[in-house]
This record gives C-alpha cells, sequence and structure tokens, in this order.
C-alpha cells in the first residue's frame, strides 16, 4: 500500500503547479525571511533544538507561510495534520484532537495542527482548540494574511508567538525564478528556456513579492511559448505581459490593508500632497474599492479638515459622490480624482472639527445643564409667566442684526469652542468674529 501512495504522490507531483512543484523542502531552500530563518534566529534555534511552540504566521500572500509551517515540522519529526479554516469547523477539529491524543499516547509523538486562513475562524470556533493547545496536546501553527491582533481571539493569541514574514523584495522573486528554470526534477531545467532580463524585471516587479505569483507567471509563460528550431524557448517581455496580463493588487476590503491605504490616502490629502493622495486613490480604485466607500470617506475629510477654510470643500465632495453614483464605474474615477486634487490642495482647518469636541466634552462632564430663560421658548401662557423668553433681544431690531446677549448657560459663560485658523476662508470668519465681540 506504501509503495502505491508513493507511485500516486508522484505522478500527482509530476501534474501539478510549478509553484507547488517548487515548494521549499528545507530552511536551506527558503529565499528571504533570514530575520527568522538565519543563524541563531528564532525558527532555526527551534528547530536545531527541536522545540515545539505554537505560533501565528502573519504574512502576504506568497511569502511561504504554509511552506514553513511544513518545513518545521519535517525538520521536528512530529505528526503534521493540514487544516483549512474555509472547509473545516468544530467536529473536524474534535477528530484532529483524537487523533493527536492517539498519537501522544501510542507513539509518544506531539502533533502540529497547521490551520490556513485562522483569521476565518470564529470564536466558538477557536476556543474549541484553545484547551487543547494550552495542554499541550497539539501545537499550533496558524497562517493568516490579517492582523492576528485584530483577527484571532486574546486568549488563543496570548498561547502563540506571532511570527511576520516579510514580503519577498525583487531580488528574492529573481533567485526563485531562476531557481525554477535550472531545478530539472521538480522545476523547468528540461524545458531549455531562456528568459529575457527585460521579463525577468518585468515578472519579479508585478509579482509584488508573491513567490507563487511569480511561478504562476514563470510557468504560464513557458507554455505560450513554442520552442525554436534549435529546441530552445525564448521568453520575450511581450510574452510574460501576455501570460501574466494583470496581477492582482494586494488588497483586502475587509482587512489591514484596507485601513492601512484608507488612512494614506487620508493623512496624503490632510498633508496637502495631491500626488500621493491620487497614488493611494488609484490603489483602492484599481484593486475593486466601492468608489462611494472613498467618496464618503471624502465627504468627511471636507468638513473634518478643510473646514470652513473652504466651505466650497464639502460642495465638491458632495458633487463627486453624487457624480459617482450618477455615473457609475468605470468612469466614475474621474469625477472623484477632480475632488481628490481639490480636497488636498485646500486650504485646511479643523477648527470646526475641533470646537464641537470641545463643547461635546463638556455636555459629558457637566451633563444638562438649564437652558437660560431669556432664550426659552414661551408657547404656552404658563411659561410666560414663569419667565421663559423674557428679556430676549431680537438680532433683527438692533444694527447689523447684533446684539450683546449671553446664549450659553450661566455656567459656561464666556466660553470659546470655535477658535477660526488664519488660513482661508476661516481668517474671513475669525474677523466676523472680533467685530461681533467688539
Amino acid at each position: 500500500m506504501e509503495l502505491f501512495e508513493k507511485k500516486i504522490k508522484t505522478q500527482i507531483e509530476k501534474i501539478s503547479p510549478l509553484a507547488d512543484r517548487m515548494r521549499p523542502r528545507t530552511i536551506e531552500e527558503v529565499v528571504g525571511q533570514s530575520h527568522l530563518l538565519g543563524p541563531g534566529k528564532f525558527i532555526k534555534r527551534l528547530i536545531e533544538k527541536k522545540d515545539l511552540i505554537s505560533i501565528i504566521i502573519w504574512g502576504q500572500p506568497g511569502t511561504g507561510k504554509t511552506t514553513l509551517a511544513n518545513i518545521i515540522a519535517n525538520e521536528i519529526g512530529v505528526n503534521f495534520v493540514s487544516f483549512s479554516a474555509v472547509l473545516s469547523g468544530v467536529k473536524e477539529i474534535r477528530e484532529v484532537v483524537k487523533e493527536a491524543q492517539d498519537e501522544l499516547r501510542l507513539r509518544k509523538r506531539r502533533t502540529i495542527l497547521f490551520v490556513d486562513e485562522i483569521h476565518r475562524f470564529n470564536k466558538a470556533q477557536q476556543d474549541a482548540f484553545l484547551h487543547y493547545v494550552e495542554d499541550g496536546t497539539i501545537t499550533l501553527i496558524g497562517a493568516t494574511t490579517e492582523n492576528p491582533s485584530f483577527e484571532v481571539n486574546s486568549p488563543l493569541l496570548s498561547r502563540c508567538k506571532v511570527l511576520v514574514l516579510e514580503q519577498l523584495t525583487e531580488e528574492d522573486l529573481k533567485i526563485i525564478i531562476k531557481m525554477a528554470l535550472e531545478d530539472k526534477e521538480r522545476g523547468l531545467g528540461n524545458l531549455n528556456v531562456l528568459l529575457d532580463e527585460n521579463a525577468l524585471h518585468f515578472l519579479a516587479e508585478y509579482s509584488q513579492g508573491d513567490a507563487r505569483a511569480a511561478l504562476n507567471g514563470l510557468e504560464a509563460s513557458c507554455m505560450i511559448t513554442q520552442p525554436a528550431q534549435d529546441g530552445v524557448r525564448k521568453v520575450t517581455l511581450e510574452a510574460m505581459q501576455e501570460a501574466v496580463q494583470k496581477v492582482a493588487i494586494l488588497y483586502d476590503k475587509a482587512g489591514e490593508e484596507h485601513y492601512n491605504v484608507i488612512s494614506a490616502f487620508i493623512k496624503s490629502m490632510r498633508g496637502s500632497d495631491p500626488d500621493a493622495a491620487l497614488y493611494w486613490f488609484a490603489r483602492m480604485i484599481e484593486a475593486g474599492e466601492d468608489p462611494l466607500f472613498i467618496a464618503r470617506r471624502m465627504v468627511i475629510f471636507a468638513s473634518e479638515d478643510v473646514g470652513n477654510a473652504d466651505p466650497n470643500a464639502i460642495r465638491v465632495a458632495i458633487a463627486a459622490k453624487d457624480a459617482v453614483d450618477f455615473v457609475g464605474m468605470p468612469e466614475g474615477w474621474i469625477p472623484l480624482a477632480q475632488g481628490v486634487t481639490y480636497l488636498a490642495t485646500a486650504p485646511k482647518s479643523n477648527a470646526s472639527y475641533l470646537a464641537y469636541l470641545e463643547a461635546l466634552a463638556d455636555v459629558k462632564k457637566k451633563g444638562a445643564l438649564p437652558v437660560p430663560l431669556h432664550i426659552r421658548n414661551a408657547p404656552t401662557g404658563l411659561m410666560k409667566e414663569l419667565g421663559y423668553g423674557k428679556g430676549y433681544k431680537y438680532p433683527h431690531n438692533y444694527e447689523g442684526a447684533q446684539v450683546e446677549q449671553d446664549y450659553l448657560p450661566d455656567e459656561l459663560k464666556g466660553k470659546i469652542y470655535y477658535k477660526p485658523t488664519d488660513r482661508g476662508f476661516d481668517k474671513e470668519i475669525r474677523e466676523r468674529l472680533k467685530d461681533r465681540k467688539k
């Protein structure tokens, strides 16, 4: 049976994708991640000492999370169970725990449970194996592309060490690509491929640190390139571009990168850098972000960060939102881009935003202070008898429609929340307030 299974495995390996065939089998074959795998580094020491510790491996797609988990298990020599958070539930977890207990009891061998996309487990699923991680029945290795701080339960996270995989550099990817071209056992070494230097650079650049994407692109380009009369497959830049078509932009609309990019977008506009704002805007649009989500953030920005320094900013933001809603995509980016450049270059003032926060702080601190009698409404006779509205000065009856009068509760008399800046239209408002005080 073992001979038959080995034969089947060999046949599968021959037809499996290049990225799977070229998956590193030992630490020495891993490219990059020297901060974890170099001499004296954490994973290297873990393997040398044959130690087991539960870990969460956090990294972008194609950085080697699954590969690293397999290598750790193989090097230490333990039972390895792979588990998909997408396809499995609590029932399967119980079965894995039973297997781990049997391994420990019968063979004195510990079990590594590798959970791919662990961020997709809900709280109940994560809690299901928490006890068995704690008592050592299983050693957990979880892989995630999402920030574990947000996606993994605190009790489970506290029992694991988080390892962050760095994005592979273009030079790392070039090394991996060349290894695949030269490897005759698992790679493309028998195809006699000659990869154009421009094609190599293009593939390494547009794979965006994803080794799997790079190897898939390499394999596709070789498939569409026919060998010449001398038997050499000359993969040109044009062939590579045709094979790759378009690389997906790293951006998870429900994950951390979503918040990172929108944060960069807002901060670029706040810093009055239209070029940076347009770049992050383009990143979101290209990755398929909802344009109305971007528009809503622009409307908020127009009030929070531009404010009365340019009262037209809120109008432009609303107009951009209405335009993209009316026009739709793909042309909807055009009015949005106009709005981005207007907001980024507008004078900035957060005076209104800060004024509200100060007023809110007094509301929370002092509670519901009574409304001064002279500015209360008096719709009934009883209210008039009680002094509601008595002494109120109607501003339009006075020169310039201004009259000295208190509008704040007695406890807050003289309090100033709104302090306009000297930028843009804010300066005009500040002068108006000065005249009012005079």
